[in-house]
């Protein structure tokens, strides 16, 4: 018992991690709203467990509806989100393809554009062609022996014929520096001071520092568009690779906010719409099943098969009674009640449970256990289902005109000295007669096959109650709902009146089956 707690706790700890990284840490930025997510996922993460464990001894039942229903929450937040990973992931890598080719195509058009010459005042070189380089000085570069003065400064420089213009050319008057503050009228910029010159050509030795003009300042050139690095500089001073950057990271938040919201919103949908199922009136399926030892005494014969109608926590009088009354609705002429009729003692169900005396049928109503019974105290239940008009078969069979009816205990008493006894319900009987069992797992016709069973009537399964969970209750029973086969014997599974856990019904409403005995 301690190992399986342990299992529970481990896997239902890693399903909240998964979700808490899905549903908080991807979607939401570090701060308070993050902060608040982590704690709500860790106390549902103990929430889950809880529940599980204490509502099922009995010590915190209050537990039930808000633990349960969080239970299916989580389990339909798992299957979608797990079924969005393959798409989370090509949009992932879409747009991270989409944002290096970007950036690529800015360094390229950027580095295309730093090798046009600038167009504004330039200095006319020896032979008056006026060509020109801009160079740009960056500001407060301590490390530079250059630019002491921490100024950014343009210098133009003439081409390779050694012609430049001379130190302490006056700049223009009320011309605006790149630092943004005016030049005085006529003053001078000192060689080697405020704007010491780069030397452009081999042969240069001096230059004077030309001021950016308005126009200048207002539209800057492609070495403006640079930084240190060589990358493209935004409109704001800011790198073009960092908006990029930025509007990557951004992208991938709204992809994981739209991941959280249409998981957060199928799920709840889901398990809003399995409430409403579960607690609904059962639904009437009608199956005929040809015997070809029934004789044309009973042909025809109703059976209505109920089964894990799981009287507990959750449900109140007004369940037992619906169900009576879609059982009475179908004028059977035998009940068959397998198994898991109840989770609690009869001290604190008796009540619930009383409407099965209302049960109307022919030839009788009768009940086998499940392994539920066994958590609940299942020698009183034996006697308050006898005291209530539904006849146990434990173990035995009964003769039905042109018909046997035999019951087994459910497989799960085994572990309580109450287990099936197939040789004492299946053995030393007229052959020439046809055999319907009452077995509450399917898997019991295993053990049955050799007596010759016509057919099997269980339950257990629940049809598997939340899809996709069928898929996994398939590998623990050969039928999960309807008809099947097992090693040679008819099999009949009814998805159950009831529920277990979550009052969620998903792709296996609650049901009670006709079964029409028809002669071959």
């Amino acid at each position: 018992m301690i190992g399986f707690v342990g299992l529970i706790i481990v896997v239902v700890g890693l399903i909240h991690l998964y979700l808490w990284k899905r549903l908080v840490r991807d979607p939401l930025r570090k701060g308070r709203a993050r902060r608040i997510g982590g704690v709500v996922a860790v106390a549902l993460a103990f929430l889950a467990p809880a529940t599980l464990v204490g509502v099922r001894s009995g010590h915190v039942k209050w537990l039930a509806w808000p633990g349960y229903l969080w239970i299916a929450l989580m389990f339909y937040l798992l299957v979608t989100l797990a079924a969005l990973e393959i798409p989370r992931l090509v949009a992932s890598l879409w747009l991270r393809r989409r944002e290096g080719s970007r950036a690529k195509t800015a360094v390229r058009l950027t580095g295309e554009e730093a090798g046009r010459p600038r167009v504004g005042s330039k200095n006319e070189t020896a032979d008056g062609s006026g060509a020109e380089v801009a160079t740009i000085r960056r500001a407060g570069d301590p490390n530079s022996a250059e630019n002491p003065t921490g100024t950014e400064t343009l210098s133009s420089t003439a081409g390779p014929t050694g012609s430049a213009s001379k130190a302490g050319a006056p700049s223009k008057a009320g011309a605006p520096s790149k630092a943004g503050a005016p030049s005085k009228a006529g003053a001078e910029s000192k060689a080697g001071a405020e704007s010491p010159t780069d030397v452009a050509g081999p042969a240069d030795t001096e230059s004077s520092t030309n001021v950016a003009g308005p126009a200048d300042a207002e539209r800057p050139t492609s070495a403006d568009s640079l930084n240190e690095a060589g990358k493209p500089n935004g409109a704001d001073g800011s790198l073009v690779e960092g908006d990029g950057q930025r509007g990557g990271v951004e992208r991938r938040l709204v992809l994981a906010r739209g991941v959280a919201i249409f998981a957060g919103l199928t799920a709840a949908g889901v398990t809003g719409y399995g409430v409403r199922t579960a607690l609904g009136r059962p639904r009437v399926d009608r199956v005929v099943m040809p015997l070809a030892k029934l004789g044309r005494g009973m042909d025809g014969t109703r059976l209505a098969v109920v089964s894990d109608i799981h009287l507990g926590p959750l449900t109140g009088i007004g369940h037992t009674q619906r169900i009576v009354e879609v059982i009475n609705s179908v004028d059977a002429d035998i009940v068959c009640v397998v198994g898991d009729l109840v989770d609690g003692s009869v001290a604190e169900l008796g009540d619930v449970a009383a409407p099965l005396a209302g049960i109307r049928s022919r030839r009788g109503a009768y009940f086998v256990t499940g392994n539920h019974e066994y958590y609940s105290g299942y020698r009183e239940w034996v006697d308050e289902v006898g005291r209530l008009g539904v006849r146990p078969l434990r173990n035995e069979r009964v003769e039905l005109e042109g018909l046997d009816l035999a019951g087994v205990n459910d497989l799960g008493g085994a572990e309580v000295g109450d287990g099936p006894d197939f040789a004492r319900a299946l053995g030393d009987r007229d052959l020439s007669r046809p055999v319907v069992l009452m077995a509450h797992q399917p898997i019991a016709a295993r053990e049955a096959a050799p007596y010759g069973v016509d057919l099997q009537v269980s339950g257990h399964t629940h049809g598997g109650q939340m899809a996709p969970f069928n898929l996994l209750v398939k590998l623990q029973q050969p039928v999960v709902s309807g008809f099947g086969e097992v090693d040679g014997v008819p099999v009949y599974v009814t998805n159950g009146a009831g529920f277990w856990g979550p009052p969620v019904r998903v792709g296996a409403p609650p049901q009670v089956t006709v079964i029409e005995l028809r002669t071959k």
